[in-house]
Protein backbone atom coordinates (compact mmCIF):
# COMPACT_ATOMS: atom_id res chain seq x y z
CA UNK A 1 0.00 0.00 0.00
CA UNK A 2 1.55 3.54 -0.88
CA UNK A 3 -0.19 5.74 1.08
CA UNK A 4 0.05 9.56 0.08
CA UNK A 5 -1.04 11.90 2.20
CA UNK A 6 -0.80 15.60 2.56
CA UNK A 7 2.89 16.01 3.24
CA UNK A 8 2.32 19.24 5.44
CA UNK A 9 0.31 17.67 7.96
CA UNK A 10 2.41 16.16 10.50
CA UNK A 11 1.82 14.06 13.15
CA UNK A 12 2.81 14.43 16.68
CA UNK A 13 3.30 11.13 18.40
CA UNK A 14 3.68 10.95 22.50
CA UNK A 15 5.14 7.54 23.16
CA UNK A 16 7.35 7.48 26.31
CA UNK A 17 8.30 3.07 25.40
CA UNK A 18 10.97 2.84 23.05
CA UNK A 19 9.95 -0.49 21.52
CA UNK A 20 6.64 0.82 20.90
CA UNK A 21 8.37 3.56 19.50
CA UNK A 22 10.11 1.46 17.35
CA UNK A 23 6.97 -0.25 15.91
CA UNK A 24 5.61 2.49 15.38
CA UNK A 25 8.24 4.23 13.39
CA UNK A 26 8.64 0.61 11.38
CA UNK A 27 4.57 0.61 11.23
CA UNK A 28 4.83 4.06 9.34
CA UNK A 29 7.41 2.62 6.76
CA UNK A 30 6.07 -0.30 6.22
CA UNK A 31 2.70 1.39 5.13
CA UNK A 32 4.85 4.17 3.45
CA UNK A 33 3.39 7.18 4.93
CA UNK A 34 5.18 10.19 3.53
CA UNK A 35 3.72 12.58 6.84
CA UNK A 36 6.59 13.86 8.90
CA UNK A 37 5.77 12.49 12.11
CA UNK A 38 7.93 13.69 15.03
CA UNK A 39 8.10 11.13 19.11
CA UNK A 40 7.66 12.85 22.36
CA UNK A 41 8.72 10.62 25.84
CA UNK A 42 5.89 12.68 27.91
CA UNK A 43 3.40 15.59 28.24
CA UNK A 44 6.04 18.11 29.34
CA UNK A 45 7.86 17.71 25.91
CA UNK A 46 4.54 17.15 24.11
CA UNK A 47 3.69 21.15 25.05
CA UNK A 48 7.28 22.08 24.85
CA UNK A 49 7.15 20.69 20.95
CA UNK A 50 3.69 22.80 20.30
CA UNK A 51 4.81 25.73 21.74
CA UNK A 52 8.11 25.62 19.89
CA UNK A 53 10.03 25.35 23.04
CA UNK A 54 13.71 24.30 24.16
CA UNK A 55 14.85 21.52 21.78
CA UNK A 56 12.02 22.15 19.36
CA UNK A 57 12.58 26.02 19.09
CA UNK A 58 13.57 25.30 15.01
CA UNK A 59 10.36 24.56 14.61
CA UNK A 60 8.68 27.96 15.44
CA UNK A 61 7.48 28.64 11.41
CA UNK A 62 6.01 25.00 11.08
CA UNK A 63 2.62 24.32 11.19
CA UNK A 64 1.14 22.54 13.82
CA UNK A 65 0.67 19.21 13.48
CA UNK A 66 -2.16 17.48 12.23
CA UNK A 67 -2.88 14.78 14.61
CA UNK A 68 -1.37 13.81 18.31
CA UNK A 69 -1.24 9.68 19.04
CA UNK A 70 -1.38 10.02 22.52
CA UNK A 71 -0.51 7.80 25.15
CA UNK A 72 -1.72 7.94 28.42
CA UNK A 73 0.69 6.38 30.81
CA UNK A 74 3.82 8.70 30.77
CA UNK A 75 5.83 9.93 32.95
CA UNK A 76 6.03 12.94 34.38
CA UNK A 77 2.72 14.60 32.74
CA UNK A 78 0.48 11.81 31.86
CA UNK A 79 -1.58 11.25 28.70
CA UNK A 80 -4.96 12.03 30.92
CA UNK A 81 -3.20 15.29 32.25
CA UNK A 82 -2.42 16.74 28.75
CA UNK A 83 -5.60 15.71 26.89
CA UNK A 84 -7.35 17.86 29.66
CA UNK A 85 -4.81 20.80 29.13
CA UNK A 86 -4.80 20.43 25.36
CA UNK A 87 -8.14 20.36 24.66
CA UNK A 88 -9.12 23.19 26.85
CA UNK A 89 -6.51 25.85 25.21
CA UNK A 90 -7.83 27.99 22.39
CA UNK A 91 -4.51 26.78 19.77
CA UNK A 92 -4.70 23.64 20.34
CA UNK A 93 -8.36 22.62 20.97
CA UNK A 94 -9.27 21.50 17.60
CA UNK A 95 -5.93 19.25 16.70
CA UNK A 96 -7.39 15.56 16.82
CA UNK A 97 -6.18 13.68 19.29
CA UNK A 98 -6.34 9.82 19.05
CA UNK A 99 -4.88 8.15 22.63
CA UNK A 100 -3.43 4.91 22.16
CA UNK A 101 -2.83 3.02 24.99
CA UNK A 102 -1.90 -0.42 26.61
CA UNK A 103 -5.10 0.65 28.83
CA UNK A 104 -8.41 -1.52 28.78
CA UNK A 105 -10.28 0.43 31.59
CA UNK A 106 -14.01 2.25 31.02
CA UNK A 107 -12.90 4.72 33.32
CA UNK A 108 -9.91 5.45 31.38
CA UNK A 109 -11.98 5.30 27.99
CA UNK A 110 -14.59 7.67 29.64
CA UNK A 111 -12.35 10.10 31.08
CA UNK A 112 -10.94 10.53 27.76
CA UNK A 113 -13.67 10.91 25.57
CA UNK A 114 -15.35 13.50 28.56
CA UNK A 115 -12.09 15.37 27.85
CA UNK A 116 -12.18 15.85 24.07
CA UNK A 117 -10.16 12.44 22.84
CA UNK A 118 -11.51 11.68 18.99
CA UNK A 119 -10.76 8.09 19.68
CA UNK A 120 -9.27 5.28 22.22
CA UNK A 121 -7.32 2.67 20.79
CA UNK A 122 -6.14 -0.24 22.77
CA UNK A 123 -2.36 -0.65 21.46
CA UNK A 124 -2.61 -4.50 19.83
CA UNK A 125 -0.32 -7.35 20.88
CA UNK A 126 1.24 -7.81 17.32
CA UNK A 127 2.79 -5.78 14.94
CA UNK A 128 0.47 -6.63 11.87
CA UNK A 129 -2.79 -5.55 13.49
CA UNK A 130 -0.51 -2.48 14.62
CA UNK A 131 0.63 -1.66 11.49
CA UNK A 132 -2.97 -1.69 10.24
CA UNK A 133 -4.18 0.02 13.10
CA UNK A 134 -1.75 2.96 11.77
CA UNK A 135 -2.88 2.80 8.26
CA UNK A 136 -6.68 3.56 9.27
CA UNK A 137 -5.38 6.18 11.53
CA UNK A 138 -3.60 7.94 9.11
CA UNK A 139 -5.93 7.39 5.90
CA UNK A 140 -9.13 8.53 7.85
CA UNK A 141 -7.19 11.96 10.01
CA UNK A 142 -5.29 13.18 7.06
CA UNK A 143 -6.97 11.74 3.77
CA UNK A 144 -10.75 11.35 4.52
CA UNK A 145 -11.19 13.99 7.71
CA UNK A 146 -11.06 17.99 6.19
CA UNK A 147 -9.37 20.07 8.59
CA UNK A 148 -8.53 24.15 8.22
CA UNK A 149 -4.83 24.79 7.40
CA UNK A 150 -2.72 24.27 10.19
CA UNK A 151 -1.04 27.80 9.26
CA UNK A 152 -4.69 29.36 9.12
CA UNK A 153 -5.59 28.77 12.84
CA UNK A 154 -6.71 31.60 14.17
CA UNK A 155 -3.85 33.02 17.14
CA UNK A 156 -0.94 30.61 15.61
CA UNK A 157 1.45 32.41 17.53
CA UNK A 158 3.19 29.45 19.85
CA UNK A 159 4.28 32.24 22.39
CA UNK A 160 0.80 33.41 23.37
Amino acid sequence: MNTLHKKNMSILIAEDDPDDRLLIKEAFEENKIANPFHFVGDGEELLEFLYRQGPFAELVNDPLPALIILDLNMPRVDGREILEVLKSHHKFKTIPIVTMTTSNDEADMWHCYENGANAYVVKPSNFKQLSKIISAMSEFWLNFVSQPKPENRIGLSCNA
